[in-house]
């Protein structure tokens, strides 16, 4: 049985507690609240705050010294995600996955058998919740078949607030860390387009990695699984996957060794790099 219990190092709080079962917030009810304060106009530059392990950029080197074994790899990212789903579900925030992960949801709902990162975004109100309440913050979770369970770490990086894409040293918002490994997840906040929405285009959307959308190609979200745990994507998912990666990326059956298995669904074959990303 997977069981959280959420540390709140300086609310001393379950989490779970704190916001109500039914809560389900998304972008398009709080739009209008995504407060001016969160755009910076003076700093649009800050150095770098999450700093990857020397020995792989998909790892945080303040929790681990090398990488997984292969065999490990994919059962880390699993706990990594479901863990994480179900800490924002707890707590009210609404997200949903994006790009690689994304593409990886399309083929078969699971995570590619080659990969070692996932990608979510949550709305910049959002972010600016979890900033307030739960930076820095520890989830221990009972794992099935894992003694002792793991310890998951919630960081906002305090250069959210800068909202322009000029910040490229952090483009990542915020990162959901198995402490037992240093395999994190990326999170990233989806902001109004100011610019764009000044020259006509009332629904655009950015984020800080340069990424655009449309409110309508996100929401409403769709209710869907990944790794076997609820989980939502975006409205339009084919399209933005076609336009970030091509339509080869969602029809091509075949990639340097691996191929998909269309009677059971899985990738079959060695463990390489992914052509699309």
């Amino acid at each position: 049985m997977w069981m959280s219990n959420s540390l709140l190092v300086f609310l001393g709080l379950f989490s779970a507690g704190l916001v109500a079962a039914d809560a389900n917030p998304d972008f398009m009810s709080v739009r209008d609240t995504v407060a001016k304060e969160y755009r910076n106009q003076e700093v649009e530059t800050a150095e770098k705050y999450f700093h990857e392990s020397s020995f792989h950029y998909h790892y945080d080197g303040r929790f681990a010294t090398e990488v997984l074994p292969e065999e490990e790899t994919i059962p880390h990212l699993s706990a990594l995600i479901r863990t994480y789903l179900s800490t924002m579900k707890d707590i009210g925030v609404e997200t949903w996955i994006m790009h690689g992960t994304l593409l990886s949801w399309w083929w078969n709902q699971k995570i590619f058998p080659w990969d070692n990162d996932i990608d979510v975004q949550i709305s910049e109100p959002s972010m600016h919740f979890l900033d307030e309440y739960y930076n820095m913050t520890e989830h221990h979770f009972d794992i099935p078949g894992v003694e002792g369970g793991r310890t998951f770490q919630l960081e906002i990086n305090p250069n959210y607030v800068i909202r322009s894409t000029k910040d490229k040293l952090n483009v990542i918002d915020a990162r959901w860390i198995d402490t037992s490994s240093g395999l994190f997840i990326d999170i990233t906040a989806v902001r109004k387009d100011d610019e764009k929405r000044e020259h006509g285009q009332p629904g655009a959307l950015m984020c800080k990695d340069g990424h655009r959308f449309d409110e309508l190609d996100i929401f409403p979200l769709r209710n869907s699984h990944f790794e076997d745990f609820p989980v939502k994507v975006p409205y339009e998912y084919t399209k933005l996957l076609q336009e970030e990666y091509g339509s080869t990326a969602i029809t091509a059956t075949s990639f340097k060794g691996h191929e998909f298995n269309e009677e059971t669904l899985l990738w079959d074959g060695p463990k390489l790099v992914h052509p699309f990303y």
